[in-house]
């Protein structure tokens, strides 16, 4: 017995070894200048060549439409635009030295190989894409892992995987939800109050809004009576494909003897509903199940409606405002020519395509443009439609989790990211979950433009977060850094500025602030937690721009 006790206790020794030492001493990760690479000069000059044809579209409307252009947005602006579009937050000032100490002419190539190397972007642009293909409900208990789904979304993200592969997987995928992580999206629309079965209807509704950005689920009930050819009938033959999926002891599996019945309106009895796809007959083939039917249609390289849909959905997560809107409604016929489509979708979509449905290649692109890249000020009036057009980049509120993200980032000198201390990264998931029902969460209609309310400002302006990373903290803010290291007053708004706003102060801040500064009443440490509590406060901070 002795024997077993002092084995249990050796274990517990260890055990708790590794833990503290875990906490204690973590493991630094790699310089951000190691684990990045740009791209070299024929696969630049490839995106750029692709950017210049979305730009020509662009630069046709602007001279149509005779629209002044703004002048290209500087650098670090448009690093801060990446950021809080892929990582939901603003650089470090850390990572603005590392970026400021490379050569000018492939900084943003590098900041977006850094970035793909990052696990905040897997993570953050995962549950971007989460919110379309599964919502934002707990699902059914037990049997719907939301975490498990995200972290294998974000996996995917982080090895580039090709989206027509991964979209495949989401729709005809069987096994548990913990085994086959993408099983969820099927398993998340079960109803366990009813036939413990994955739910067509709704599967086919997150089919055509998430992976082809048409709202057939608008027919559901009736016909389009809005001058549209859709019937009734397309999307329950649509939701047909699901009729196989079924809930098991070995998770999700098809029976194919199952049916899909319906009863259409102004019928008097159900009918059995067959499968058939809405558009794009001839591109649907044969397959093991229906499930692989479908997916195998709608990932097919000549349905254009699959790549146009993630290319709007991704545009929209990059730059804060979709091609279209809504970000999940484009016309499934058009041109550019004929103005059912934006500038730069078509040459987005055939790019997209042709080179096997490579997300980060798509960014890349997009940041390419000329559009991304072009300031949101101007010495000229800045009008409704030199933003719906591009002319001048769009300004967007940040939602709620760029809000905290930022907060959260600006608070510390040194980069917040996957290998950051344990105890750190509990405090801020913590914060993070607070701040969020505190503050408010879009929702999956998180592209839509929304207003700031007034407990949103009183909560940044009076709320606990703000002012625990603001206050004298030597740990937790760079408030009191700032006040201790900075030789003088310009550099302490000089380097306020950028972990706030991602920008320099003007010669007129300075001067303001610098006055502001000298008041005898407060101690350093006040002054500096004054200055940042101020910015974090501002409109500028709060909006992409």
């Amino acid at each position: 017995m002795w024997l077993r006790n002092l084995l249990f206790l050796g274990i517990c020794g260890i055990a708790v070894s590794a833990v503290v030492g875990g906490l204690v001493v973590p493991q630094r990760p790699p310089q951000v200048a190691e684990i990045a690479h740009p791209l070299d000069e024929n696969q630049q000059n490839e995106i750029q060549a692709v950017a210049d044809r979305v730009d020509e579209q662009f630069q046709q409307v602007w001279s149509d439409a005779g629209l002044e252009i703004a002048s290209p947005a500087d650098e670090l602006t448009q690093i801060r635009r990446i950021s809080l579009g892929l990582t939901g937050t603003v650089p470090s000032l850390e990572e603005i030295r590392v970026l400021e100490s490379r050569s000018k002419g492939d900084r943003l190539s590098w900041w977006l190989s850094k970035t793909f190397a990052d696990r905040r972007y897997g993570d953050f642009v995962a549950e971007r894409l989460r919110r379309a293909y599964v919502g934002v409900e707990n699902g059914p208990f037990l049997i719907y892992r939301g975490r498990r789904f995200l972290t294998w979304l974000s996996d995917q993200l982080m090895e580039n995987r090709p989206y027509d592969q991964l979209t495949r997987e989401l729709i005809s995928d069987n096994g548990l939800w913990t085994d086959a992580p993408a099983v969820n999206f099927v398993t998340a629309t079960i109803d366990q109050d009813g036939n413990q079965r994955p739910d067509p209807v709704k599967l086919a509704g997150r089919v055509t809004r998430a992976f082809l950005a048409t709202r057939l689920d608008c027919v559901q009930c009736h016909d389009d009576n809005m001058g549209g050819d859709l019937k009734q009938s397309d999307f329950h033959e649509l939701a047909s494909f699901f009729r196989e999926a079924e809930n098991s002891f070995v998770g999700i599996r098809d029976d194919t003897r199952a049916t899909y019945e319906y009863q259409y309106l102004y019928d008097d009895d159900t009918t059995l509903v067959p499968s058939q796809v809405p558009f794009n007959q001839n591109l649907l083939q044969e397959g093991a199940t229906e499930r692989e039917r479908l997916a195998n249609w709608v990932t097919h390289p000549e349905n254009r409606p699959f790549a146009r849909a993630i290319i709007n959905r991704m545009w929209a997560i990059t730059t804060g405002k979709p091609l279209i809107e809504p970000v999940d409604s484009i016309p499934l016929n058009g041109s550019f020519e004929t103005g059912e489509y934006p500038p730069g979708l078509e040459p987005l979509t055939d790019d997209f395509i042709a080179h096997g449905f490579d997300l980060q290649r798509l960014i890349r692109v997009i940041v390419a443009t000329k559009a991304f890249q072009r300031d949101s000020r101007a010495d000229f009036e800045i009008t409704a439609a030199h933003e719906e057009t591009w002319a001048a980049y769009p300004v967007t509120r940040l939602r709620p989790e760029q809000v905290i993200g930022a907060i959260q980032q600006a608070a510390v000198l040194k980069t917040l990211d996957a290998e950051s201390h344990i105890l750190t990264q509990l405090i801020n998931f913590g914060e993070h979950n607070d701040f969020l029902k505190r503050y408010g969460d879009a929702g999956e209609d998180e592209f839509a433009e929304q207003g700031g309310t007034i407990p949103q400002r009183l909560l940044m302006m009076n709320g606990n977060l703000v002012k625990d990373r603001t206050k004298d903290n030597l740990v937790r803010n760079s408030a009191t850094r700032l006040a201790l290291l900075a030789p003088d007053h310009p550099a302490t708004i000089e380097i306020a500025f950028l972990t706030t706003l991602t920008r320099r102060p003007s010669q007129a801040e300075i001067e303001y602030f610098v006055e502001r500064l000298r008041d005898d009443t407060l101690n350093p440490r006040q002054k500096a937690e004054d200055l940042i509590w101020a910015l974090l406060n501002s409109s500028e901070f709060a909006w992409n721009h």
